[in-house]
């Protein structure tokens, strides 16, 4: 059965109140797609931890530095799509008017 629910993709979290902390976007999900979500979080800090033990080197491009950069940039698309799949309307055109979906097709 589906619910609402509320996701901070900044915080990577999901919220079943929606008071009980700040969030971007409305989604309606079943406990099984929760968890799906919830992985595709976790994949994102570990890409994150990953770029972040990295020494930015500022002659070269971000997107050229190496595999971990396009890994989160991919994870995090699919955190997006996610959502996009998952969202209320008003989630769905915000998404939408990012033009990151395009990024996961």
């Amino acid at each position: 059965m589906k619910k609402m629910y509320y996701v901070s993709v900044q915080a990577h979290s999901v919220l079943e109140e929606k008071g009980a902390a700040s969030f971007e976007f409305e989604i309606m999900a079943t406990d099984r797609e929760i968890e799906k979500l919830s992985a595709l979080f976790e994949d994102v800090e570990q890409a994150e931890n990953a770029t972040f033990r990295q020494t930015p080197v500022p002659s070269v491009p971000y997107h050229e530095l190496d595999d971990a950069n396009d890994f989160y940039d991919s994870t995090l698309c699919e955190v997006y799509a996610k959502i996009h799949e998952l969202g209320t309307t008003q989630t769905r055109q915000h998404i939408e008017s990012m033009n990151i979906l395009e990024k996961t097709e």
